[in-house]
């Protein structure tokens, strides 16, 4: 049977749940069970596609072409496994199923209420991943904080499950915020006592405590917290800042978190946490620092390019560097000051987006760097930006651009793939998932993969138009990717520069700690052989 933990916060949104939940995963994977993950969010939303970036962060995309939270990303990073749609459920989506059964019929001569049917809609959503994916465990997050008013009907199922369980097989860990006071030199734990007592009245005693804080909290604290939340000393989790969030699944077991786990599910063996242990190796080593700039139009929003970070993050462990990153915003770079700071990095990746802000100085970035021999790596809308300049600059058709930005181009280098011009609902209608991918022999891409075909994750409308390939492969750029079936362009290069890559595909997405993706991993080598040449000059 199916073991279940629930991950619920308080006190402030923000507060690292996601990476808490995906740490817990990762130590119950660690003895040997099988898990899968869940996230509940409680917003009308089907499903985060059609969110801003300014309001959301990064719209995650799964192997199956599901639109979620980026905590899925998370997920999938720390457990090193593909999930599935059913592992991101929505207020959206539960309410909708409620409304669609009634109106078949499906609840004749019932009122149809929060509770039983919204909250059994819930639980349905728990069990039915819980049973196909087999897992010994699911961990289950629910996002928002206690107290929001529309995540009650999440925290009055996941109390019911308990129930459902008849008190066997449900645990509990809340996340709250222990803030420091700077005038009065000290830790407070008032805001965890509150929310803890707002937990339980709605009906739910948390097992465990995770505080979050900017220092450690010293024993006395914890204690206070144990008293007056009903949780013994050993369930009060200090988890106070880190440097890395990939020293956090090795913090929380040493600091007692795992024990409760391994006495939940019955695990008498010792975790094997080898991996965790190379990463925290891996990061307290002194490295080289890489200048890597990122020019996007969402700068200063780190949420929105989450998985170009931590994949250029697992690229730099791989390659044992260090990075600082250099934030550029897109939509300024016709200041001169932007461009000469650009012939001062190591590498700049242009990340995907939509809409026109900001695209002139994607483009004029990627002129910079092709003519400059400067390392890039174009993903999604940057690829399309780096075809966009390549037929200006070179290929010479003055006007090039994509009929996105320019319904009226000249030269529509960009154009809807087919199938998309028909398209007039937004939600869930771009390529979106894993698609095939062959990589041509003798090219970096293929290289990089060390295979001839792969797999990799789309979520774009717009493509590389075909009418203009032989115009810029006989200039330079080539296609050294496509996905066969249409014929369409999914990775091009310059084959003379260190490194100009762009893939319409995102790459980040399938990048994880200790197994970086190939495309990203050959970008942060060809940085670090700039930075070399550049030190012995």
């Amino acid at each position: 049977m199916t073991k279940f933990i629930f991950i619920t916060g308080g006190v402030v949104s923000g507060l690292g749940k996601g990476i808490l939940a995906a740490s817990t995963g990762a130590l119950v994977k660690a003895r040997g069970k099988r898990v899968s993950m869940l996230k509940f969010d409680p917003y009308f939303n089907i499903d985060a596609g059609t969110m801003s970036p300014y309001q959301h962060g990064e719209v995650f995309v799964l192997k199956d072409g599901t639109e979620t939270d980026l905590d899925l990303g998370h997920y999938e990073r720390f457990l090193d496994q593909d999930l599935t749609g059913l592992s991101n459920v929505t207020s959206g989506q539960i309410y909708s199923s409620v409304i669609s059964k009634e109106r078949k019929g499906e609840y004749l001569g019932a009122t149809v209420q929060m509770i039983p049917h919204v909250t059994n809609e819930i639980k349905n959503a728990i069990y039915r991943l819980a049973e196909q994916s087999k897992a010994d465990v699911l961990v289950v997050e629910i996002g928002g904080t206690v107290g929001d008013i529309e995540g009650l009907p999440f925290l009055e199922a996941i109390r019911q499950v308990r129930l459902d369980l008849k008190g066997k097989g449900a645990f509990y860990i809340h996340t709250t915020l222990v803030p420091f006071l700077e005038t009065s030199g000290e830790q407070k734990t008032k805001p965890t006592q509150h929310s803890v007592r707002e937990l339980r009245s709605i009906g739910i005693q948390p097992d465990v405590i995770v505080c979050r804080s900017k220092t450690p909290m010293t024993h006395a604290m914890r204690d206070k917290v144990a008293l007056f939340c009903d949780v013994g000393i050993e369930g009060v989790i200090s988890l106070p800042d880190l440097d890395s969030i990939y020293r956090v699944p090795l913090f929380l077991e040493e600091a007692g978190f795992g024990h409760i786990l391994s006495e939940f599910l019955g695990y008498k063996g010792e975790p094997d946490l080898r991996k965790w242990e190379e990463l925290s190796l891996i990061l307290s080593e002194q490295k080289p620092v890489l200048k890597i700039g990122i020019v996007g139009k969402y700068v200063g929003m780190k949420d929105t390019y989450i998985s170009v970070i931590e994949a250029l993050k697992h690229a730099a462990l791989e390659n044992r560097a260090d990075l600082k990153i250099q934030w550029i915003a897109a939509d300024k770079l016709d200041e001169e000051e932007n461009f000469r700071s650009l012939l001062e990095l190591d590498g700049v990746i242009v990340p995907g987006g939509f809409d026109r802000r900001g695209v002139e100085g994607k483009i004029s970035a990627i002129k910079i760097v092709r003519e400059n021999n400067i390392p890039f790596l174009g993903l999604c809308l940057g690829m399309q930006c780096a075809v966009i300049e390549f037929a200006r600059n070179v290929c010479g058709l003055k006007g090039a651009n994509s009929t996105e930005f320019d319904p009226d181009t000249p030269y529509p280098v960009i154009d809807l793939m087919k199938g998309q011009r028909e398209i007039r609902k937004k939600g869930g209608t771009m390529r979106l998932g894993a698609y095939p991918c062959r990589v041509t022999p003798g090219s970096k891409a293929r290289e990089a993969y060390g295979l001839d075909l792969v797999w990799e994750r789309h979520r774009h409308r717009y493509e590389v138009n075909n009418d203009y390939l032989d115009l810029l492969g006989k200039n330079g750029l080539i296609v050294s990717g496509t996905y066969a079936k249409q014929g369409l362009a999914e990775i091009i290069e310059l084959p003379d520069h260190p490194w100009f890559v762009g893939s319409q595909f995102h790459p980040e997405f399938t990048s994880r700690p200790g197994k970086p993706n190939p495309l990203f991993n050959f970008f942060v080598k060809a940085c670090k052989r700039r930075a070399n040449e550049n030190w012995k000059n």
